[in-house]
């Protein structure tokens, strides 16, 4: 699958360029992402990892608590934290586009 580095795929909120694309497959999201900067980059290929593969509903209902639990968020910047926040809003809001899709 080839990411387009596109302004409609760049997550609002982040103080890094973070291109987020995500698609449907026999009912399961696939996200890929990448960034400009490499923390960045890294951040959002966790999340990839974590939601990618799921159905809507699934990623909708999914628990963040692993992002506390490993300690993640008290290593970074809080303008980082931030955009952290603002990767799993979008993955969030384009799970629930593709809910309304398949309804």
């Amino acid at each position: 699958m080839k990411h387009t580095k596109t302004d409609d795929k760049l997550i609002k909120g982040c103080q890094s360029r973070v291109w987020l694309h995500s698609e449907l497959k026999d009912g399961k999201v696939i996200f890929t992402a990448d960034s400009d900067a490499i923390i960045t980059k890294g951040l959002v290929a966790i999340l990839v990892r974590a939601f990618s593969n799921h159905s809507p509903q699934e990623i909708l209902n999914a628990n963040t608590d692993f992002i506390d639990k490993i300690g993640l968020k008290e290593h970074l910047s809080p303008t980082r934290a931030n955009g952290l926040v603002s990767m799993i809003k979008q993955m969030k809001l384009d799970a629930v586009a593709f809910q309304a899709q398949m309804n």
